[in-house]
């Protein structure tokens, strides 16, 4: 058996195929068929020696077409036109602007729609995740416009991911050989991505973007979406109005509970530290420890900076105030990680900007309602650690972009209501989300 087959079969099954799904194969954001019958036959098979090489060896046949040739994977071909506004004020209210909701608010006023963006606040986000843009997230960005907000961030390239198991490695690079070589991973600080994504919309004239936190929907005597309720920072209330309001205020959402059934799980938590002026030792690519208890990841956010994520199975980490993590993190994960990095880890323990963050997980289970529509992780979640976040975003994006470009006038509610209703079945074909497996 191949070392490469060895190593993966070490990974926890969801793990496995989620990784894979959302690292080797979504490089245009859609997986072929027979490669989504393998993925459930992995999940579902004993042993699983054949199935592990059998992706090993056998990705590299699954290519998606290169980009000159791509085309959409919906039903029908984008019509190249602008859409004619008629009505009230706005056409849209996108609710949140983080990737998500910045980069959709820049399609649909492309498009020709006026469109009011309504996010709790506007100053530069400091996360430690949604760092990591996939090449079919990227792919996805070229397709709509917006590769220039990964330039001038100090964005890094990745090449692929690199797994390490007691002392062995094995390198898997990402299967790019038909792409343009600029067609790679991207790797930046989140907060400069969301900022460079909120300018390029703002600067659009028919994009009003405001800093607000909405605290409802608002509906018709039909029960029918017609806006949303919302305060701004010096706490004034206001109501906003438009056909289509689109919630996607993130993973802490507090309008997706009359949108969809949410079934949120927290199976760990994110350690999350910086690491400075060190190497990998693979450079440009993605470091994976298959450690005990759970992975350790470490990727490249800038020129001088590593992310380094330490998942922490269960609801509880070790408390960082009275130096408990940091005991943890020198005692438990130092040894584990590769010790090239063992000088840069401790230098960042010490000096104490140790964050942690829960790792939400969410299958897409949708309450199709007339008016609104659910987009990013306040719709749909699946671990950090697989890396799909913000290419399924993307992805939903283009989809929800190619079906409304036939309807013109979004004040014809029956209407919209259909193509509404149709977006969480065409997204389902456009790529293989992670969270597909579980739906």
């Amino acid at each position: 058996m191949s070392q490469i087959s060895l190593l993966l079969m070490l990974l926890p099954i969801n793990f496995f195929t989620d990784f894979i799904n959302n690292h080797l194969l979504a490089l245009a954001g859609s997986i072929p068929q027979n490669c989504s019958l393998m993925a459930t036959a992995f999940a579902s098979s004993s042993p699983v020696q054949k199935t592990t090489c059998h992706w090993a060896f056998n990705f590299d046949y699954h290519l998606p077409i290169p980009p000159s040739v791509l085309t959409t994977t919906i039903a029908f071909r984008r019509r190249n036109t602008t859409v004619k506004c008629s009505g009230g004020a706005y056409d849209v209210i996108i609710v949140g602007a983080g990737v998500t909701g910045s980069a959709l608010a820049h399609t649909l006023a492309k498009d020709g729609r006026r469109v009011h963006v309504i996010e709790r606040d506007l100053r530069e986000p400091d996360r430690i995740v949604g760092e990591l843009l996939q090449p079919g997230g990227y792919l996805k960005l070229i397709e709509l416009g917006l590769q220039d907000c990964v330039e001038q961030i100090d964005a890094q390239r990745v090449l692929g991911y690199v797994l390490f198991k007691d002392g062995e490695s094995t390198n898997l690079p990402y299967p790019l050989q038909k792409f343009h070589a600029d067609v790679t991973g991207k790797s930046f600080h989140n907060g400069r991505f969301i900022q460079r994504l909120r300018e390029k919309a703002a600067a659009l004239p028919n994009v009003q973007m405001e800093q607000g936190i909405a605290t409802s929907l608002l509906e018709d005597d039909n029960k029918t979406i017609i806006g949303v309720h919302y305060k701004t920072k010096d706490r004034q209330e206001f109501k906003a109005y438009a056909p289509l309001t689109i919630v996607c205020d993130g993973c802490f959402s507090n309008l997706r509970h009359s949108l969809c059934h949410p079934k949120v799980e927290v199976p760990s938590c994110f350690v999350g530290l910086i690491l400075e002026n060190c190497q990998l030792p693979f450079q440009n690519y993605g470091h994976v420890i298959l450690a005990d208890p759970s992975p350790i990841l470490f990727y490249p956010i800038s020129s001088t900076e590593i992310r380094c994520l330490v998942d922490i199975p269960g609801h509880k980490v070790h408390p960082i105030s009275n130096g408990e993590m940091a005991d943890y993190l020198k005692t438990m994960v130092t040894p584990q990680i590769p010790p090239e990095l063992h000088d840069a880890f401790v230098s960042a323990i010490n000096r104490g900007n140790i964050r942690t963050m829960p790792n939400g997980s969410m299958p897409a289970d949708p309450r199709p309602t007339p008016g609104a529509l659910l987009m990013g992780d306040a719709f749909n979640m699946r671990h950090p650690l697989t890396g799909g976040g913000m290419t399924v975003a993307l992805s939903d994006i283009v989809v929800l972009q190619d079906l409304l470009k036939p309807l013109c006038d979004l004040n014809d509610a029956a209407s919209l209501c259909r193509y509404l209703e149709s977006f969480y079945t065409l997204r389902k074909v456009s790529y293989f989300p992670s969270s597909r497996l579980k739906e």
